[in-house]
């Protein structure tokens, strides 16, 4: 409300004033000061001259002590992993957590749009944040963090991952002790993580004067869908691998399968590698040797330093890598002509 002469009343603007005043609707407002879309330039332009003539502020968020984790896609026993980890601080911290899906390209803006709405005191994305989501969070004053990026990150974006070229390396190193030379890798190269495996996989190989074949190097989804299919190909070769390194446990799933359809055992025919120590991995038969990634542990170092963002300090290190170890189950075993050998000399020893 103005007084007579255009000079405005005293006390706080509201929002709802400066609607009235350019002609539009409250939400028109929310969006100009939360720089979302659906707003015209001409209608966003004078809303903004209005609230820079009247020195409006918005009012800070009241109980906001949240932390927003935000999946890409939600799905599978990895989500669950990362949730209590996260939960977990988050109750001792006293801060809630809103879980939400950014999806697909088509519903990023609008999951974006919507979580700034939100004003969450810190973001923690999983896998995946974009620039322009990165950009738009900075914008914002909203700090984040990449847990476990899919992608390479600007040096200055906090992240937490895992060692996963060690974790290709010790896998392979395994294999070889165990006598394997014919060792095949299926991986998925669009992945950070699984570049990072298959560089692992060709430094052992390397160090141990094995050669690569690159006709044994194969490329797939990390389902079990993809490990299937890759290992049917490999298996049906007259020269067949004596040892699969998967870049997932659900690949490793698939390479079950597909020894089983090809009349091989495992290990006795063929070893079997997967790599994140899913609790599925346990329970096959026989239980698959993989490649433990502390999964709950990241999630929770994660939002520890998503937390001391959300409170302005700065980090003592950009990026935390937390350490893999090799879980041996039953899965591999010496492949069967160095079995064999071992056999007949035993015998001839008796």
């Amino acid at each position: 409300m103005t007084e007579p002469g255009g000079q405005r009343e005293r006390g706080p603007v509201t929002i709802a004033h400066i609607a009235e005043t350019a002609g539009v609707s409250v939400p028109t407002v929310s969006k100009v000061l939360n720089g979302r879309s659906g707003v015209s330039e001409q209608t966003r332009a004078r809303v903004e001259e209005l609230i820079e003539r009247y020195g409006y502020r918005k009012p800070p968020a009241k109980g906001n002590d949240i932390l927003e984790l935000v999946f890409h896609e939600l799905a599978g026993m990895q989500a669950v992993e990362v949730i209590r980890g996260v939960e977990q601080v988050a109750r001792k911290h006293r801060f809630g957590v809103v879980i939400s899906e950014s999806g697909p390209a088509a519903a990023t803006a609008t999951a974006v749009d919507d979580l700034v709405e939100r004003r969450p005191r810190v973001v923690l994305a999983v896998a995946r944040l974009s620039e322009a989501e990165r950009d738009l969070l900075k914008t914002r004053g909203i700090p984040f963090l990449v847990l476990d990026p899919a992608t390479e990150l600007p040096d200055d974006v906090p992240f937490v991952g895992a060692t996963d070229w060690r974790g290709g390396q010790t896998a392979i190193r395994h294999l070889v002790k165990l006598g394997h030379r014919r060792i095949a890798v299926i991986s998925e190269p669009d992945l950070l993580p699984c570049r990072a495996r298959l560089a692992g996989f060709h430094s052992a190989m390397q160090a141990a004067g094995l050669p690569v074949e690159p006709d044994l190097v194969l490329d797939a989804p990390l389902t079990r869908e993809g490990g299937h299919a890759a290992a049917l190909g490999l298996l049906a070769r007259a020269d067949r691998p004596t040892a699969i390194f998967a870049s997932s446990d659900l690949q490793a799933l698939g390479v079950y399968r597909a020894a089983r359809e090809a009349g091989l055992r495992v290990p006795e025919d063929l070893s079997v590698v997967g790599f994140d120590d899913l609790p599925v991995g346990a329970w096959v038969e026989p239980p698959l040797t993989t490649v433990h990634r502390p999964l709950a542990e990241m999630a929770a170092a994660a939002a520890e330093l998503a937390l001391s963002l959300g409170r302005g300090e700065e980090p003592a290190q950009t990026g935390v890598e937390m350490a893999t170890t090799l879980t041996v189950r039953e899965s591999t075993a010496p492949p069967p002509a160095t079995a064999a050998a071992a056999a007949a000399t035993t015998t001839a020893a008796d």
